[in-house]
């Protein structure tokens, strides 16, 4: 017996199989571009994400003898907009969270009433697909009034599986049309923006089953029909749950393409300074406190491929070059920045140029950049001062070298959760449950994965850092 899980990242699509007890029967991995065509735009072809699911599915079957596949479940970056018509096809490329086009739009969240604004319990950020659909509405209208349904990413691939629009409250309370309180879409919002409600798909929880497998998306996966598909859950949520992450004691770290800090809460209270966000968490009752980064492994990779590195060499550098950089700063704001930040339209930048700096500096001075803009965004969640110790997981928690110096930077016990592909864990999990296989989320608490300690902070590197995030402030 076997649960699959898909995870639609940003630039790759992950896939693993678990079996009852968790484990992990196979994985596999498919890739896709982002498209930047213009400044502060970020766009996807959803056709590349489709076949890239295809494929990584298919290999992850391959490997498998005798195991029947008894549920899906989906996860997927959080924010974007996929417009499709009717039967599903998408009308335009995806314009997804790092996306900034919308800056221009948010005046019209800012006349909204403040009290409307405290239902959505979230700053105002471009890439939330609310500013995206008010800035189709306006600039791309033909193209908006020809819409029928306004997908997250992940509810585009379940559509694809299913052929039924749904989506679920973890990735809508990312939206900033969502009512964190009442747990259901603000139409206040909607209406007072001038948005088509019906563009937004019907709500149903993480756990459900949202649709069975059609035959026509079976035989390309090579799988039955009607296996049944779980309605699953945003990416960050999805993690949390992969890594058992039920305490809400505990802050959880991920790092990817971007970053985020997370720890769960049982009553949905905002964030009264409006530097974090308050999303619903994919367990049956609860919510979580974020601080997201937009420049986390986005901005690392794009240092590593200007300047022709691999990832090892961008690690390596972490051994040769002291802390410092000799000088060097990066400042990774390649994309906007979160609320967090005091000024979220900062541009990057590297500063103290030298002429004795060598392209190991550049490396070295990426990672303190991103890591020093990472701990600007712990800082920012409440509550987090005294807390010694960070969960750490997703694909940037794996490189020995780089933890340690996130550790000195930030100044916790870093803890890395067993598990390669959280998110895609998670989903896996929920389509468990929507299988039947578990009752609920609870059900699975007795097969989280393990921790184990990974990075100490050193005293005197600690001292150091203080000092030179000091200066990067």
């Amino acid at each position: 017996m076997g649960l699959l899980g898909i995870d639609l990242g940003t630039s790759s699509v992950k896939v693993v199989v678990i079996d009852e007890l968790g484990h992990t029967l196979s994985s596999s991995k498919g890739e896709y571009s982002v498209i930047s065509e213009q400044p502060g735009w970020a766009e996807s072809n959803p056709n590349e994400w489709w076949e890239a699911t295809i494929t990584a599915v298919r290999n992850a079957l391959a490997i498998l003898e005798g195991v029947k596949i008894e549920g899906i479940g989906l996860s997927g970056q959080m924010h974007g907009v996929v417009l499709a018509n009717s039967a599903g096809e998408f009308i335009r490329p995806a314009i997804l969270w790092a996306d900034n086009r919308a800056e221009s739009v948010l005046e019209q969240y800012r006349n909204l009433p403040q009290a409307t604004l405290n239902r959505l319990a979230n700053p105002l950020v471009p890439g939330m697909a609310g500013p995206i659909l008010c800035w189709l509405a306006k600039y791309e209208q033909d193209i908006y009034n020809a819409a029928r349904w306004a997908f997250q990413p992940k509810d585009w691939i379940r559509f694809c599986l299913t052929g039924v629009a749904a989506a679920d409250p973890s990735d809508a309370s990312a939206t900033l049309l969502y009512d964190l309180i009442a747990d259901e879409w603000l139409d206040d919002v909607i209406t007072e923006l001038e948005l088509d409600p019906q563009l937004l798909p019907p709500l149903l929880p993480s756990q459900a089953i949202a649709g069975t497998l059609t035959k026509q998306a079976a035989e390309v996966l090579g799988l039955p029909t009607g296996i049944p598909v779980a309605t699953g859950a945003a990416d960050t949520a999805a993690a949390a749950l992969g890594t058992g992450l039920f305490d809400t004691e505990v802050v959880q770290f991920t790092m990817g393409t971007g970053a985020q800090f997370l720890q769960l809460c049982n009553k949905p209270l905002p964030d009264s300074s409006g530097r974090t966000h308050l999303y619903r968490a994919a367990t049956e009752a609860s919510w979580y406190n974020m601080a997201a980064v937009q420049n986390g492994g986005l901005a690392l990779d794009w240092v590593r491929r200007v300047l022709n590195a691999s990832w090892d060499e961008l690690y390596s550098s972490i051994e040769t070059i002291s802390p410092g950089s000799d000088g060097l700063s990066f400042l990774p704001y390649l994309t906007r920045e979160r609320s967090h930040h005091p000024n979220p339209a900062s541009t990057g930048a590297f500063l103290g140029m030298r002429i004795d700096h060598r392209r190991e500096h550049f490396l070295h001075a990426a990672l303190e950049g991103v890591a020093f803009g990472i701990r600007v965004a712990l800082e920012a969640l409440s509550g987090t001062e005294s807390i010694t110790t960070l969960r750490m997981a997703g694909g940037g928690s794996v490189e020995p070298k780089w933890r340690q110096m996130l550790a000195n930077i930030l100044g916790r016990e870093l803890w890395i959760v067993d598990t390669p592909s959280a998110s895609a864990q998670g989903a896996a999990i929920l389509g468990g449950i929507a299988a039947g296989i578990w009752a609920n989320t609870a059900a699975t608490l007795h097969f989280a994965p393990s921790t184990q300690l990974a990075a100490i902070p050193d005293p005197s590197q600690k001292q150091l850092y203080d000092e030179i995030f000091a200066k990067y402030l």
